[in-house]
């Protein structure tokens, strides 16, 4: 599978208590006891429930004198704790633990990947050490060493690859680096990976952590942190100040597999070791180095694609994703590490201007691929907004990011498009997966399981949050960015054709529609109670261009003049790419004409984004709405309903607060040039 389809391992069962898990005849598997279904309503008290990772939790002793391989107290404590990758659902309520490339080996018990990897070993380490950070819980201090202790034994410590990470291992504690199917790189030890940036994660906060509480424990992860950042160092910081063009948007080559994603998560635990132990230079400047890689993604504006976000990929000029969309999270973490409020200013722009565009969209989809394509929608995406939204309120002080993260959040309470509860506080069950259609993938594995909690730990961490986003459990209505296929418009001289979807870097949305010279096509775009953005999304090859003029009704929009881009690092040449014109669409005006003027004009789809979009959600707990703009003056807007009274907040797009009131009845609020408001009922 490509790279950028593919949202780390996500398959899973839901579990229940570690207590009540029966063995299996399959080595090293067990069942949960059935769980009944939770009501959904405001929930009291903490959320964090740590039962079901308790239960993934299993050990395996690996073989003596592993070349290469070897953790803390080994010869003392044999036994290596760690999550089992996968949880399926199972008859009658109950959850088997299974490992990855199944079934297994009848004969070994081994699995084509294996049990457990190194990346849900980490993320679940961090989610203890917090865990144990914010209670005091000693049982999560406990397994926090545990995870650590087997993260470790997988890094290689010697020869070429020192600092490197094996993925997996299989039930009996032998390490599998070439699974199957095939991750990259092959081995699994031979490169950067994700699972080194995710080891540099949980080796930096659990060193922060166990510094006071246990000295010689935090030496052995400083140690190890210091060998994996050698490894970053020599792999991938080599190139620091190196440019290359994607599409002909200039771009770092300094980054983890050229991953803002990827080494977004390995500045998370650089910034927390380096908040700890500030004289440590080789930390601080790796942390500077990745994060100021990250930073120069930073894409588009309020009006044009991406809209300010972030980018996760730099050869691909026209990809998001939500998994592991921690990069605004990262650069505010290594803002305040570092004391470079500089840092800060591109995760501003993801949190004020892409975000709400795209929770007024629909949520955090696996991918805009540039279109809302790929529609599932994991934990790991909506953790990673969450994660982001707080961590950039907490750097700035900037309370909008606060209120947009409850929302966000109550994602996991049923504010969803299934309206389902995707986590439950009873059990500790986050399910694996929401369809584009509503259905729920019930499976509860590691990831999911892991990036539940740690929402629910961020939002017990602030008073009062957690009740206020467990009362939100239904979308109430959404007015966002929506996209027309090419397909579907009416021509005269165009030609629609089938492309295969997957470009090597984005995603066709359907049908393409290739308008020549004199052609024309006409969209239905519907209406508005707002004007719209209108961005056609264009295939653009190098050496060619087009000319085209559209008109919503008879107002003209622009005109639009595309040139295939270089190719340079992209994966392929030409581009899907959305193009802005100059004028926005009257809300009343449904019929949008494209007249071709030179050139072969290539579409898969026009995005239509209102001026104002919405998103309004409801419980029992009342109905919170988020209205945000993205225009480049001041907007009047009208928030509250005939018979109800609303408390409005106003924040700019810096996410600071401009005013509050209550309104009685349907009145109109000004929102600022590309701020929002949210208005509570």
């Amino acid at each position: 599978m490509n790279r950028m389809l593919r949202p780390a391992r996500t398959r899973g069962a839901i579990a229940g208590a570690a207590a009540v898990a029966l063995a299996l005849s399959l080595p090293g598997a067990a069942l949960a006891a059935p769980v009944g279904p939770t009501p959904a309503q405001a929930v009291q008290g903490p959320l964090t429930n740590l039962a079901h990772l308790d239960f993934l939790l299993d050990e395996a002793t690996p073989p003596a004198d592993v070349e290469g391989h070897t953790t803390y107290r080994l010869a003392e404590e044999p036994a290596l704790v760690m999550p089992w990758t996968y949880a399926d659902a199972r008859p009658g309520g109950t959850f088997e633990r299974i490992g990855g490339g199944g079934p297994p080996d009848p004969v070994t018990g081994h699995w084509k990947q294996g049990a457990y990897n190194a990346d849900d070993i980490s993320r679940a380490a961090v989610v203890y050490v917090r865990h144990w950070e914010q209670t005091g819980e000693a049982s999560s201090r406990d397994k926090a060493y545990e995870l650590l202790r087997s993260l470790a034994y997988l890094q290689t410590v010697d020869g070429p690859n020192a600092g490197n990470v094996v993925l997996w291992m299989q039930p009996d504690g032998t390490l599998n680096p070439s699974a199957e199917p095939v991750e990259l790189p092959d081995p699994s030890d031979s490169g950067p990976s994700y699972w080194l940036a995710r080891t540099i994660w949980a080796f930096g906060e659990g060193h922060a952590a166990f510094a006071d509480a246990d000295p010689e424990f935090a030496a052995f992860l400083d140690d190890r942190l210091a060998l994996a950042i050698e490894a970053v160092d020599r792999q991938v910081l080599i190139r620091y100040g190196q440019w290359a063009e994607a599409d002909g948007l200039r771009v770092p080559q300094w980054l983890i597999v050229d991953g803002a994603d990827a080494s977004a998560e390995a500045v998370l635990g650089l910034a927390a070791h380096v908040e700890a132990q500030p004289d440590d230079t080789a930390a601080a400047e790796a942390l500077r180095k990745l994060a100021e890689g990250i930073a120069a993604l930073n894409a588009g504006d309020r009006r044009s694609w991406p809209y300010g976000a972030l980018l996760p990929w730099a050869p691909a000029r026209s990809l998001w994703h939500a998994w592991g969309s921690q990069m605004p999270a990262a650069l505010a973490g290594a803002s305040v590490a570092l004391d470079d409020p500089s840092l800060v200013e591109p995760a501003v722009r993801d949190s004020a201007s892409f975000t709400p565009t795209l929770m007024t969209a629909g949520g955090p989809d696996n991918g805009w691929l540039p279109t809302p394509t790929e529609r599932v929608q994991i934990a790991y995406g909506a953790d990673s907004r969450v994660q982001s939204l707080f961590a950039v309120a907490d750097a700035t002080g900037a309370p909008g990011f606060t209120e947009l993260a409850v929302m966000q959040a109550a994602w996991f309470f049923g504010a969803n498009h299934a309206g389902e509860r995707m986590y439950d506080p009873a059990t500790g069950v986050t399910f694996d997966g929401l369809e584009a259609d509503g259905r729920v993938n019930r499976n509860s594995g590691a990831e999911s399981t892991i990036h539940g909690l740690l929402t629910m730990l961020a939002l017990d961490a602030r008073p009062g949050l957690g009740e206020r986003t467990s009362a939100l459990t239904e979308v109430a209505s959404r007015e966002g960015l929506r996209l027309v296929q090419a397909e579907s418009g009416t021509t005269t001289g165009g030609t629609v054709t089938t492309p295969e979807a997957w470009t090597g870097e984005s995603l066709w949305a359907g049908q393409a529609l290739t308008l020549p010279r004199g052609s024309s096509a006409v969209f239905d775009i519907g209406t508005d109670p707002t004007r719209r953005w209108v961005e056609p999304v264009v295939w653009s090859a190098p050496g060619e261009s087009s000319t085209s003029v559209w008109r919503a009704g008879n107002v003209p929009l622009g005109v639009l003049h595309e040139e295939g881009p270089e190719q340079g690092v992209s994966p392929t040449p030409g581009v899907l790419w959305p193009r802005s014109l100059q004028l926005p669409a009257l809300g009343d005006r449904s019929a949008l004409r494209v007249d071709a003027l030179s050139g072969d004009l290539m579409l898969d789809g026009v995005l239509v984004r209102p001026v104002i979009s919405r998103l309004a959600l409801a419980g029992e707990g009342g109905r919170v709405e988020l209205v945000h703009s993205s225009a480049a003056v001041p907007q009047p807007t009208r928030v509250g309903a005939d018979g109800t009274t609303t408390h409005v907040i106003v924040f700019d797009s810096h996410g600071g607060q401009v005013r509050e009131t209550t309104v009685r009845g349907s009145r109109t609020v000004v929102v600022p040039a590309g701020g929002f408001a949210i208005a509570t009922s």
